[in-house]
């Protein structure tokens, strides 16, 4: 179902403590691995986007028990690595990439034949790359053009721990292999050209797996047997990061965000932002992977951007967009390649829209070069063709323009946060659904 959300600009500065769901990342994780476990795990801090139940229905579907005594919390009682039993029909990921990159590595060693599905967007996302490295490990798995899903995955194949090194810096990649090692008669390595989000490898140490990291090697030990974990989901960063802009470019502001996570491979955007100036302060608490963020707007100058940071910020770039369209001076982005596959293009959806509203920014082939301007005028409609991100960053753009903006195909915006208009209204947002 479309949505369209007219956002109005703000007269005042954004101001006060808000929270934001949890991780949605480490909700995905720790549905799989409380699944695979022998034990009953208690979760909290769940998300309830509709991401995260997918998965948790996935699991469900094939003989997982999965209680909700309340909002943001599960009980799963694990059945083992070797308990799922076979599903009644095809698994429907809805729009989790996550979900479905994940799951893939859990049922290609599963005894009965499975079908992952999604929706229209997650259909067009390239599968290829966790296809070849379950293949080499000795899956059979077939795809639409032999990359595309639906992916029929067939069960009764024994698989092998291989070692290797994905073109790709992914998580989903790491991810999958890792899952699928849990099956394998050998040691399974992964080799990341850059570091990515360690949430799995962290995970399968919680639930009794044997894990040895260096900073760009994995190897999870075989013969792992998972047991029950009680898992504290952390705010997502992802989250986090429409406020963290938000505060940053609308005047008069001073936002504190609590109990987010700080995952070392998640805060590239918070670089990114020092380095155009902006005025952020991060302190952990007593875990030092969760902490608040306090944001004050601060007068923003555009970079260079360090491709460096480019991997642990991707899902952050549409807001980044954002920020640095209202930036003096010029930001050039280069080595997002990964944008264009992602729930939509993100680079030419967010180009047509903030050009769209005033912005100066030109696509390139893997990023864009954005010259800021003062302010945007908005009074357009743009279209967030049904990306929950790209949606969400042009709300926030909304904010400091002269005039509204309608945002379009929103409706996904419930993929990952669902009470973001609830919070934004909060704030003092004046929106019109």
């Amino acid at each position: 179902m479309s949505q369209t959300v007219k956002v109005k600009p703000l007269a005042r500065g954004l101001n006060g403590k808000i929270q934001v769901p949890g991780d949605k990342s480490v909700s995905h994780r720790a549905i799989m691995l409380a699944s695979l476990a022998h034990g009953s795990s208690a979760i909290s801090g769940f998300l309830e986007g509709e991401d995260t139940r997918n998965t948790a229905r996935a699991f469900a579907a094939m003989g997982v028990r999965i209680d909700t005594p309340s909002a943001h919390e599960r009980v799963v009682h694990g059945v083992g690595l070797h308990g799922l039993t076979a599903p009644d029909g095809p698994l429907d990921l809805g729009n989790a990439g996550t979900g479905m990159r994940l799951i893939a590595g859990v049922m290609a060693a599963q005894r009965f034949d499975s079908t992952l599905i999604g929706d229209a967007s997650l259909s067009a996302r390239p599968m290829r790359r966790i296809i070849e490295p379950l293949r080499e490990m000795g899956a059979i798995i077939r795809a639409r053009d032999d990359a595309f899903p639906p992916l029929q995955i067939s069960g009764g194949n024994a698989l092998r721990g291989i070692r290797y090194a994905p073109t790709v810096p992914s998580a989903q990649i790491k991810s999958c292999v890792l899952l699928a090692g849990l099956y394998a008669g050998q040691d399974t390595t992964v080799l990341e050209p850059v570091g990515t989000r360690d949430y799995t490898e962290s995970m399968l140490r919680t639930f009794g797996a044997e894990v040895q990291s260096s900073e760009r090697s994995i190897t999870l030990r075989a013969g792992a047997r998972l047991k029950a974990s009680n898992v504290v989901i952390p705010g997502d960063f992802s989250s986090a990061a429409f406020w963290i802009v938000a505060a940053s470019i609308v005047p008069d502001s001073d936002l504190l965000i609590e109990q987010v996570g700080l995952n070392r491979y998640r805060l590239g955007l918070i670089d990114a932002l020092r380095s155009m100036g902006a005025n952020i302060d991060v302190r952990a608490g007593s875990n030092p992977d969760i902490g608040q963020i306090r944001v004050r707007s601060a007068e923003l100058a555009g970079v260079d951007l360090d491709p460096a940071l480019v991997p642990n910020m991707i899902d952050e770039f549409p807001v980044f967009f954002v920020a640095a369209s209202l930036a003096r001076g010029r930001t050039h982005v280069r080595g997002a390649h990964e944008l264009r596959v992602k729930e939509s293009d993100r680079i030419a959806v967010m180009a047509r829209a903030l050009s769209g509203a005033g912005a100066l920014i030109q696509e390139t082939e893997d990023g864009a070069i954005i010259d800021g301007v003062k302010r945007l005028r908005g009074d357009v409609g743009v279209d967030s063709a049904g990306d929950h991100r790209c949606a969400m960053s042009m709300a926030i753009a909304a904010m400091v323009s002269e005039k509204p903006i309608s945002v379009r195909d929103c409706a996904n915006v419930n993929t990952s946060y669902p009470n973001f208009w609830a919070t934004a209204s909060a704030l003092g947002v004046d929106l019109e659904h």
